[in-house]
């Protein structure tokens, strides 16, 4: 098998090479190649210490040099080399308290934790694969190097690992794979939140996020989002719904980005998260009546859990801002005419108007379709209302008032309270009538509510 490396990998390999050493890519990198799939980084493996591959280049970077890794640095791109190791015992489920260097390739490649990732290849030795990772890759098989019970105690994420790249290739895990998974799921206790959240992320932007289903089954979210075992134990018997709460929110997640409108990654995160979470709170607002369930209040409930989530996994606050804000307002129901949807734009906001759009078709699409044609054609209607705002730059907040506060203190108005208010309500006035939006006709409205003994500058 051939395999196309880029040429700064491959100069760096034959570099080493020449001075009497062995090297590879490998890793990730091979498995994606393989695949047909563009490896997002190269990780190079060497028998060369760490200190004897600094010497061979010009820049180096002591990345991780006590665990035998420098970056190469070729112009602006670094490299990532390893030198052949063997890991000695493991105490925390997460890391060894001791590194050997060897200068074995098959010993270092026996530490690495799916057969698929323990790969390594030179244009000169071809694909070394002494644990049939090209056959699991072909079959579509997720299975440990060697015992996966001692590959989930020397670092437990790899439990969610295992499930994480089953749902980014499709792949089904192993059976005694999966049944260490199982019975080692508890370890994940011990993994940093933000690690936890990395491969969640992952799991939940893949082309299956599904699979957070086997993460359920296999107790992995017991530990790492245990809402979701709730959620989906959360029966919903209304003629809006035929799924669980848990089962909805998945099939929202997967039917997000389905629409022609394209996010860029940060808002595509945004999106899945507010749609895995967007009824997270239902289960504590669950009523019955001879109706059936009713889930009262719980867009505000769900968006309060959500935020205590995304906070426990350490997210930054401008996404969890934008998520908390999504589900709080992910059941509002559009009034169709232009002037309630310039009012709803500014109550809700503009930045993420678009996602709520998107948030709103998923989760109905995740209902009963018994449902959906009515509740699709009303959100079609008010997305045309809204283009056409966007169309005509009509004003819906505060930035797009004509006028601003130093305009008002020209004209005699002392900076506070007071002249905040007044601009609300001529931004008010303008979400009524966006012909307003005109700087002499706001001014000479903002005088009719000027408090008496204030001079006119104008005037």
């Amino acid at each position: 098998m051939k395999i196309e490396l880029p040429q700064k990998v491959d100069y760096i390999i034959n570099e080493l090479m020449k001075n009497g050493y062995e090297a590879y890519a490998v890793g990730g990198c091979i498995r994606d190649s393989i695949l047909g799939k563009e490896p997002e980084d190269w990780d190079i493996t060497t028998s060369a210490k760490p200190q004897e591959v600094k010497k061979l280049f010009r820049r180096t970077i002591d990345t991780g040099i006590v665990h035998g890794t420098v970056t190469v640095m070729l112009e602006k791109e670094g490299y990532e080399v390893t030198t052949y190791r063997i890991d000695g015992e493991y105490e925390d489920n997460r890391r060894p308290k001791t590194v050997e260097f060897t200068a074995d390739l098959i010993e270092d490649l026996k530490r690495r934790d799916f057969t698929i990732n323990a790969m390594a290849y030179n244009k000169l030795k071809g694909l070394v694969d002494v644990f049939n990772g090209l056959s699991d890759l072909q079959n579509g098989v997720i299975r440990c190097v060697g015992s996966a019970s001692e590959r989930f105690d020397e670092d437990a994420l790899r439990i969610l690992r295992a499930i994480r790249f089953s749902a980014q290739l499709g792949f089904e895990i192993e059976e005694k794979t999966l049944e260490a998974v199982i019975a080692k799921a508890s370890n994940l206790e011990a993994i940093s939140a933000e690690r936890i959240r990395v491969e969640l992320n992952k799991l939940l932007l893949s082309p299956h996020p599904e699979k957070l289903i086997d993460a359920q089954k296999s107790d992995i979210t017991k530990v790492v989002l245990p809402e979701f075992d709730t959620m989906m134990n959360t029966e919903q018997n209304n003629p809006h719904h035929i799924y669980s709460v848990g089962m909805h929110s998945i099939k929202a997640v997967k039917e997000a980005g389905n629409s022609a409108v394209s996010f860029n990654p940060k808002e595509t995160l945004v999106l899945r998260w507010t749609l895995l979470l967007h009824d997270v709170g239902k289960p504590y607002c669950k009523t019955t009546d001879q109706k059936g369930d009713h889930f009262y209040g719980h867009a505000e409930k769900s968006a309060e859990t959500a935020k205590l989530i995304l906070r426990r996994l350490k997210f930054d606050n401008e996404t969890i801002d934008m998520v908390f804000r999504l589900i709080k307002w992910h059941d509002y129901k559009f009034s169709l005419t232009p002037q309630d949807m310039r009012k709803a734009v500014n109550k809700i906001g503009m930045d993420i108007f678009d996602l709520l759009f998107e948030v709103k078709a998923a989760d109905t699409l995740a209902q009963n379709p018994n449902t959906w044609k009515e509740k699709m054609d009303h959100l079609d209607q008010a997305k045309v209302i809204y283009q056409e705002i966007k169309a005509n730059q009509e004003c819906v907040n505060l930035k797009m008032l004509k006028i601003n506060g130093k305009d008002l203190i020209y004209i005699g108005f002392k900076p506070g309270k007071e002249m905040g208010e007044i601009l609300n309500r001529l931004l008010e006035q303008v979400l009524d009538n966006p012909n307003l939006n005109e700087k002499q006709i706001l001014l000479r409205m903002a005088l009719q509510y000027k408090p008496d003994g204030i001079e006119n500058s104008e005037e």
